[in-house]
């Protein structure tokens, strides 16, 4: 099962997250093999952890709430709030097989908030999301896919990671994506991105 996570950084933690990042590494090692992406938001120059997004293959619900509430970070008091939802890799490939890079261009996570009950909305539009993305941005996605509920069967919203020129990119891809204009997000939140992983 394949699992979405993202935790918001509380307000002025960015030392405590810097000293214990060691210990963030050491404990995601542990998930090397199963890691599809990983990566910290930041704020617009770059320069500090606003949050930690995490998509891992994982065995079954119990196993990612450990993943999620063991983690250092989480532990130590960095995270104010943890999202948890089932996730579907559409690409099939994990973060490190993106092949491409732009010079000068950021990398985004865009978390979409689907409004409740609107997972038979989402049915008919399937094919148009997908052509959309697929068609569109095929070279500037690095990952994304459909956020659920535990079980799987409620459709929740999209998460998308990619590659675009700057943050009006990504607004005007997410204005014109067909969930979107059919009205069936609550909220998009657009985060600068990057990835992540022990330092070399």
């Amino acid at each position: 099962m394949e699992y979405f996570f993202y935790c918001r950084d509380r307000p002025d933690t960015a030392a405590l997250r810097e000293e214990l990042g060691e210990t963030h590494w050491s404990f995601m090692d542990r998930y090397a093999e199963t890691m599809i992406a990983r990566g910290p938001t930041l704020t617009a120059d770059g320069e500090t952890a606003t949050g930690s997004m995490h998509i891992v293959d994982l065995p079954d619900p119990a196993a990612a709430r450990e993943f999620a509430f063991d983690e250092p970070n989480y532990q130590a008091g960095v995270y104010g709030e943890v999202l948890i939802r089932r996730w579907r890799n559409v690409l099939g490939r994990t973060m490190w097989e993106f092949t491409g890079a732009t010079a000068g261009y950021r990398r985004f996570l865009i978390i979409a908030h689907a409004k409740p009950g609107t997972t038979a909305s989402r049915e008919p539009l399937d094919e148009a999301h997908h052509g959309y993305l697929d068609g569109g941005y095929r070279d500037r996605l690095i990952a994304y896919g459909p956020l659920l509920s535990e079980d799987g069967a409620e459709w929740t919203g999209t998460a998308l990671l990619v590659e675009l020129p700057d943050r009006g990119a990504a607004e005007a891809l997410m204005a014109d994506e067909p969930y979107a204009r059919n009205g069936l997000y609550e909220n998009v939140e657009i985060h600068y991105w990057e990835f992540g992983g022990r330092r070399t």
